[in-house]
């Protein structure tokens, strides 16, 4: 998946590209892998996938602006760039939001061929259009609302809509219960018939601030968060530079091989065992150590099963 980390590195070195061939620079994959801290593959890819609208070429294994061509206004090359990758983005939602945004995005700019490609995982949920406008709408204003949800069997509930998240590709519903205030997540997908009453309420700075720093679906409102500490082995340690498991990351030490421990704040150890396992070997908690042990007992019932 893409993360914004990935787009602002990306969007910099394009824009950096594009000025110095516009200022008639001949420019080396090589040298510029260097100055970017990247991969020469990287850099190509640049070339070769997002930079092909531009008048560019190859000669020399130096790439150049072709003679009689300059980009009279380089500060709008960073606004092109962005409007493309927004555009990539809303694409992987469904094709009834990207056909939406696509007509949207050319009265801003004045060319069809978008040079970013982006592949992020996301639900499509094009068919649920008019049922998250209504969504939009109610969480704005802060309204209650009533509406249809659907698992096994079939209820209405009456709920404080909070925000439209997305988890793992995933998309919910964060809302209050209207009359106990329990936190509690609704799939998307599973909801229908909207009503918005007329009754209002107001939303705690607090819970917004956990819905910022939440990791996954698994997130809980009247759980003090605590400190998970992770070992992060050297092959895997720049990940977790680029792109932060969550905005509460903090890196508590740095070693001569490459491999660091960070420390993140959660509530709830689902939030955080499902990620440790996917980066497994390369990873560990140490701290706390019950959910070390968790995933212990965890690799050796999978063990004793299946080997």
């Amino acid at each position: 998946m893409a993360y914004k980390h990935d787009y602002d590195k990306a969007l910099t070195r394009l824009r950096i590209i594009l000025k110095k061939l516009n200022e008639g620079e001949a420019l080396s994959v090589t040298e510029l892998a260097e100055e970017f801290g990247c991969s020469t593959k990287t850099v190509q890819r640049d070339f070769n996938e997002k930079l092909t609208s531009y008048p560019i070429y190859q000669e020399n294994k130096k790439w150049k602006m072709q003679d009689g061509f300059k980009i009279e206004k380089i500060n709008e090359i960073e606004d092109v760039l962005v409007l493309d990758i927004m555009e990539k983005m809303v694409e992987n939602v469904g094709i009834k939001f990207h056909g939406r945004a696509k007509k949207l995005l050319s009265k801003i700019r004045n060319e069809e061929y978008n040079p970013i490609y982006t592949k992020l995982d996301l639900e499509d949920i094009s068919d649920k259009f008019d049922i998250l406008k209504e969504l939009e709408s109610a969480i704005k204003t802060h309204n209650v609302i009533t509406c249809n949800y659907t698992t096994d069997n079939s209820f209405n509930i009456t709920i404080k809509p909070l925000k439209i998240v997305n988890y793992e590709g995933f998309w919910y519903l964060a809302a209050l219960d209207n009359e106990t205030d329990e936190l509690k997540k609704y799939y998307l997908k599973n909801i229908s018939t909207i009503k918005i009453s007329d009754d209002t309420f107001e939303v705690e700075k607090s819970l917004n601030d956990l819905l910022d720093n939440s990791i996954s679906v698994w997130f809980q409102k009247d759980v003090e968060p605590f400190d998970v500490k992770l070992y992060i082995a050297s092959p895997i340690a720049k990940y977790f530079k680029r792109k932060p498991i969550s905005k509460t990351q903090t890196i508590e030490s740095l070693h001569e091989d490459g491999s660091m421990e960070i420390v993140i704040k959660i509530t709830h150890e689902m939030e955080i065992l499902p990620l440790v396992k996917y980066w497994l070997p390369f990873i560990k908690v140490l701290e706390p150590k019950s959910i070390d042990d968790t995933i212990k007992n965890e690799l050796e019932n999978y063990l004793k099963e299946y080997y």
